[in-house]
């Protein structure tokens, strides 16, 4: 143990509270750093608020030095990670950690070695990370775009980082994309071709989502949404929980303007969900709901006194394809068409002028291709790293 720290896991309310607030003092002069909401981080790292833990086991720490918090972290396994293929991400021997934070690199270390000492004891040989703790919710480090703020669900982190995880004997496993979008700019003369013959195939319907059947419409998309993903490296699929879980979670910050199901015969094959960027609209409520944050935040999503909430920049977190259609030109014209559709929509109804596509898996060639062609530029990388233990 490195002199003068102490680690201990965290087992009681106040020790899961401290380990939301530690951020909160280590990125307060980091300009691009959003403070997320208190309650929502706690529920995330809290069994029986988060269905993760249905099909997971975890350990949290907390580092300590002079009696004063000084860094975090968690290790994890994910029972639903595992039955994956080495070459997938999984295997048997596989467990992660993620949310490490640090004052300085003598704790980082210390908090990575701690974190590998838990795992090791579960029988883990192989550990992947970041990972906190889901695929679903912040995956990856930081390496790349640290001079801009992240958007919503998507993490920020202190750029010593990246040489801290690889001095620990860290190699890169996988590198997650974003793609920023000027979405105030026409798409290229081909794009609108594709996009035009499309509108004008009858067989093809685009539609919005119902909000009035939010549960409903949520499980299809998140339904679609495990099957086109299901071959991609460090897939997870959704549980019935974690589909409600996350349907209840979004329903309050979802224009359904901005989320589309494509149809083909009448039958579901496509979506695209598209959010407000919400880290603009709750940057400056430090995290906290109570006791004017809640009324604020409604304030700014229901668009105040015109009724129509403006926002600057939107994220499309996740879309997808049915497998069986991946390798035919129809997924990628459907693609097309529903990016065209959000485009338009996200500057007509909200103001929007850029957009956000992904993360999305370094070698997803063909998400990546979709990104290229429409003139989207890389802003942001993560990167998951993999040590054997």
């Amino acid at each position: 143990m490195a002199q003068g720290i102490t680690i201990r896991p965290v087992n009681t309310k106040a020790d899961r509270k401290a380990f939301v607030a530690l951020p909160f003092r280590l990125y307060a002069d980091d300009p691009n750093w959003v403070p997320p909401l208190k309650g929502e981080a706690y529920g995330l790292i809290t069994p029986g608020k988060n269905p993760f833990f249905e099909h997971a086991v975890a350990q949290l720490f907390l580092a300590e030095r002079g009696g004063r918090v000084v860094g975090r972290v968690s290790a994890s396994i994910d029972r639903l990670w595992t039955p994956m293929p080495p070459a997938k991400g999984g295997g048997a021997d596989s467990g992660n950690w993620g949310y490490l934070d640090a004052e300085d690199e003598e704790i980082g270390q210390a908090l990575i070695a701690k974190a590998e000492e838990w795992l090791r004891a579960q029988g883990v040989r192989r550990s992947l990370g970041p990972v906190s703790m889901s695929i679903w919710e912040e995956p990856g480090l930081l390496i790349r775009g640290h001079d801009h703020p992240p958007t919503v669900m998507m993490g920020h982190d202190d750029p010593r980082y990246e040489a801290w995880v690889e001095r620990a004997g860290y190699a890169p496993a996988k590198d997650l994309h974003t793609w920023d979008l000027d979405i105030r700019l026409p798409f290229p003369t081909l794009i609108q071709r594709v996009v035009a013959s499309g509108q004008k195939n009858r067989r093809i319907r685009i539609r919005k989502v119902d909000k009035r059947k939010f549960d409903a419409e949520a499980a299809l998309i998140l339904n679609i949404l495990n099957d086109a993903w299901s071959g991609n490296w460090g897939f997870v699929p959704f549980t019935e929980s974690e589909i409600a879980f996350a349907g209840n979670k979004m329903k309050p910050i979802v224009f359904n303007d901005l989320i589309l199901v494509a149809e083909y015969d009448g039958e579901p094959v496509a979506f695209m969900m598209t959010l407000p960027n919400l880290n603009e609209m709750q940057a400056d409520l430090n995290g906290e709901l109570l006791p004017f944050g809640f009324a604020k935040l409604l304030w700014r999503l229901n668009g105040g006194f015109s009724g129509r909430p403006t926002v600057e920049t939107v994220r499309v977190p996740l879309m997808g394809v049915v497998k069986r259609l991946q390798s035919s030109r129809l997924a990628s014209q459907l693609a097309f068409i529903m990016i065209e559709q959000i485009r338009h929509d996200a500057v007509a109804l909200y103001g929007a002028t850029r957009a956000e596509i992904g993360w999305i898996l370094d070698d997803n060639q063909g998400m990546n291709s979709i990104a290229e062609k429409i003139e989207a530029k890389i802003n942001k990388t993560y990167r998951i790293y993999e040590k054997a233990i």
